[in-house]
């Protein structure tokens, strides 16, 4: 039988989702990509915010149709949206067969089984169950790259967040676990690994009773095959001098960050029951940038959220030209139903969310042009992700690239390279985000 499988929202989710595959495909089913075709359809989703929300709905009801006019005999509607809204998605959409929260991923071939059967049902799990099925996952990043999945859940409690209602509490995968599948994808031909959690500093404080990501790294390091480790979701007051230090002596650990910091005025942070201050945020940055001169940093902020004023977002557009970080993306603040922020007095015009989120991206634009112009005539160390069609031309990132959300570069070649090669390259051009360069 064939099967259509979708993945939504964010890379954690996607984990989970080469989890699942790995599942129904050891059990012998096909995977395909036509709609058409699928006998089983599985959907999973996100709901992290209004938007994303609204595309897995979306993708809901679309693929609902094939229950009617196609050959698909189940429907199962799997993630968060499928655990906060479980009841509502199947009494409201009558073509959906199962739905399967966030900690029950291990129980997808039941899943099927029982739609096949023609049941209709809700399957969960305690919300603090860690499922790690024995099946090999099915990698559907291009098999260079992989996400490794280090922690569920969540324990800070945000108040625009509605992730620990639906992920639970904060939990580590075991550390032999962990080194287990990464050795398993290095064999696959999995060439860089890319550490994710809901927030991968607190690794292993639940298990080990201590931050342990920097052991986590440091084991991961002597695995044959692997040539780099990037690290996201470091929360910045979590950050560890044993994490730095090891990013500094070990060779295969990108000196990339990802610090979701979310805003930099005090009285806005307080509301959003962020841990950290403008100053503080100040400190940690130039710690890493004096530490590692050529760390490349990245974070995200939330614009909009109740209550900031003109006066508190013109702070934020000044810390953002002070700090000058290498990557930047803005969120304007979404409402979730459940979360304290949603009862906040002075929620925003989603116009003026709009505007400020302009704003911000227009400064950071500059920020990110001028780095870009800053690469021209350096070396870099770069991985091919594949070939620009009709061109003698690959695209690539360095270390200072995540996959699908950071730039590439261009590199023109008559050599023959495929997908997971690393090659050096002399950068000759920018092209806004992205750069431009020739092999050496």
């Amino acid at each position: 039988m064939k099967l259509l499988f979708l993945s939504l929202g964010c890379d954690k989710n996607l984990v989970d989702s080469e989890v699942m595959l790995g599942m129904l495909t050891s059990r012998g089913y096909e995977v395909t990509d036509d709609e058409a075709e699928a006998d089983i359809i599985v959907i999973n989703t996100c709901c992290f915010i209004h938007d994303a929300m609204e595309e897995s709905i979306q993708n809901i009801l679309e693929m609902a149709e094939y229950k009617k006019t196609g050959k698909a005999r189940a429907l199962i509607v799997a993630g968060c949206l499928a655990q906060r809204y479980r009841r509502e998605i199947l009494d409201e959409i009558p073509e959906v067969d199962e739905v399967l929260g966030t900690t029950a991923i291990d129980k997808i071939i039941e899943a099927v089984d029982h739609a096949l059967e023609g049941k209709k049902e809700v399957i969960l799990s305690d919300l603090n169950a860690l499922p790690l099925p024995d099946t090999g996952r099915v990698v559907s990043t291009g098999g260079h790259f992989a996400y490794l999945k280090i922690a569920e859940g969540c324990d800070k409690h945000c108040t625009y967040c509605i992730i620990p209602k639906l992920r639970g509490s904060y939990r580590s995968v075991p550390m032999e676990r962990l080194l287990k599948e990464a050795r398993h994808l290095a064999e696959q031909g999995v060439k860089e690994l890319i550490l994710v959690a809901q927030e991968t500093t607190l690794y292993g404080t639940d298990l080990y009773g201590e931050k342990s990501l920097h052991r986590l790294v440091k084991e991961l390091c002597g695995i044959n095959g692997i040539r780099w480790i990037r690290i996201l979701y470091c929360y910045p007051e979590e950050i560890t001098d044993e994490l730095i230090q090891v990013m500094k002596e070990e060779k295969k650990v990108c000196h990339y960050l990802d610090l979701p910091i979310q805003h930099a005025n005090d009285e806005v942070l307080r509301r959003m029951g962020r841990r950290t201050t403008r100053q503080e945020l100040t400190d940690i940055v130039a710690k890493l940038r004096k530490e590692i001169p050529d760390i490349c940093l990245r974070t995200t902020l939330i614009t909009g959220f109740p209550g900031e004023t003109q006066e508190q977002h013109e702070e934020l557009m000044d810390f953002i030209d002070e700090m000058e970080f290498d990557r930047l993306g803005v969120f304007t603040y979404s409402p979730e139903e459940g979360t304290p922020a949603e009862k906040m007095d002075g929620q925003v015009d989603q116009e003026i969310k709009e505007e400020r989120r302009a704003e911000l991206m227009e400064l950071q634009q500059e920020v990110a042009f001028d780095r870009a112009e800053e690469m021209t005539g350096k070396e870099v160390l770069v991985m091919i992700e594949g070939r620009v069609a009709d061109e003698n031309a690959y695209v690539g990132r360095t270390y200072k690239d995540a996959p699908n959300v950071d730039g590439l570069i261009f590199i023109n070649t008559d050599e023959e390279l495929a997908s997971g090669d690393f090659v050096r390259a002399k950068v000759t051009g920018a092209l806004d985000y992205d750069l431009i360069g020739e092999l050496i």
